[in-house]
């Protein structure tokens, strides 16, 4: 699919964005794990999302679609799922995978797991690692890459396992497969990841608990838990809010509201550095929906100052470093942003690949190390085609460039955009963008 986005005026309007990823993976998942039917409101129906749904059926979970973003689950207890016939393809998910790793590392059977050609080319290894101190054994390519082959046990062993980089996705492989050890599993992370899984976790029953401990930020969790099925209501997602946010800040005139967004203290890392460089942004109405923080966000066009960004924010926003780069192409001065070795491991290699699309639009732009460094005021005003690597954040990321630019854009490869955030044209059109689909 080809997305050509043209440069467009201010931005006017109140809208909702998909409901968030992490936790609509999460919420499938651990209704499938619960001992009876969970109902979940606001699901993500995106295609990474949609592909987990479809590999718990393989194993034994009954999901049905109530209508739009409402389902319900049929769960089968935390060891009950059942042996899948045929190969589980998570797509584009990384997310479902990693997390599904986990899940299945507790169950005395194989499965084979294997995705899109984005995901066999993404680092397995680092989950496969924790899963086979507990026990399982774990058969993949080289470099620990999809395909793989995962043979789980009955009898898993409770560890501490010290995560080198803060991610939630090895933490929450580690506590899922903790689920069915007898005893404390334990997750030290070097600073705070987002915390889905352990809030989620504990609003069903489990024993978790969590805090800054030697060396880095630790996470208790009480295995062999009986987990009650919930009512989950999942939020706007705050990695899709911030496409439609930073276009609202940087186009004159702007105003827009975005409802029932995320503001878990672990996902506002975007917030806080665009307050810091001159932002106006409001939250209305902040309160607790199924156990996380939301809040409506107004948000105003303000003129931008660059910021030095600091490593250790770099868990809470790691999604959203793609559409920070390009809101650092309108701030004044230069603007780095630290610590984003992260961003290679995604859906594509995310620090070079925002470099390159910045420069292709004539911002100025660098890599120090794993730093970027943008330099802003530039305006864009080259005309750009940008191939977005199979990475939806990408391609959404210098649509919005485009239409802030004086030439626009042209993204090869927006598919991707389907696995976070179906209809993201017609929700920017709305507000006053302009997005079409043209022939390559």
């Amino acid at each position: 699919m080809l997305l050509r986005a043209t440069p467009h005026g201010a931005l006017r309007g109140d809208i909702r964005v998909p409901g968030d990823k992490s936790i609509s993976h999460r919420s499938l998942m651990l209704a499938g794990l619960a001992v009876g039917e969970s109902r979940i409101s606001g699901l993500l129906e995106g295609a990474d999302v949609l592909a987990t749904a479809t590999a718990l059926e393989a194993l034994g979970v009954h999901t049905e679609r109530l209508g739009p973003g409402e389902w319900r689950a049929m769960g089968c207890g935390v060891a009950g799922l059942a042996e899948p016939d045929a190969v589980l393809d998570l797509g584009n998910a990384g997310t479902g995978v990693r997390l599904l790793m986990g899940i299945l590392a507790g169950h005395g059977f194989t499965s084979f797991l294997s995705g899109d050609a984005s995901l066999r080319r993404r680092p397995m290894k680092r989950i496969a690692e924790p899963l086979e101190a507990m026990g399982a054994t774990v058969l993949s390519r080289s470099g620990g890459r999809l395909p793989l082959a995962l043979t789980g046990r009955v009898d898993l062993l409770p560890i501490t396992w010290r995560s080198p980089v803060a991610s939630a996705q090895i933490k929450s492989a580690v506590l899922l497969a903790g689920l069915h050890a007898p005893g404390r599993t334990t997750v030290i992370e070097p600073l705070a990841s987002r915390d889905h899984t352990e809030r989620m976790l504990a609003s069903m029953g489990a024993t978790v608990t969590s805090g800054a401990g030697e060396g880095g930020w630790a996470v208790e969790l009480e295995g062999e838990p009986e987990l009650r099925p919930q009512a989950f209501t999942v939020p706007a997602d705050p990695s899709s809010a911030a496409f439609p946010l930073v276009a609202a800040v940087i186009a004159a005139d702007s105003a827009v509201t975005i409802r029932s967004v995320s503001i878990n203290p672990l996902r506002v890392g975007l917030l806080t550095t665009l307050r810091e460089m001159g932002a106006d942004i409001t939250l209305v109405d902040e309160r607790v929906a199924a156990g996380e923080p939301v809040a409506d966000l107004v948000i105003r066009a303000s003129a931008l100052r660059a910021v030095d960004v600091p490593p250790e924010r770099a868990p809470s926003m790691i999604d959203e470093y793609p559409i920070l780069a390009v809101a650092a192409a309108f701030a004044d001065g230069t603007t780095r942003m630290r610590g984003l070795g992260e961003l290679r491991v995604k859906e594509s290699d995310r620090l070079v690949g925002t470099a390159k699309g910045l420069a292709a639009f004539g911002v100025e732009v660098a890599i120090e190390g794993d730093d970027l460094l943008v330099t802003g005021l530039v305006r864009a005003t080259r005309e750009a085609t940008i191939d977005a690597q199979h990475d939806h954040r990408m391609a959404m990321s210098f649509l919005v460039l485009g239409g802030l630019g004086s030439a626009g854009a042209s993204v090869a490869g927006a598919e991707t955009i389907l696995t976070s955030f179906p209809g993201f044209a017609e929700v920017m059109n709305a507000l006053g963008a302009s997005i079409k689909e043209v022939a390559p």
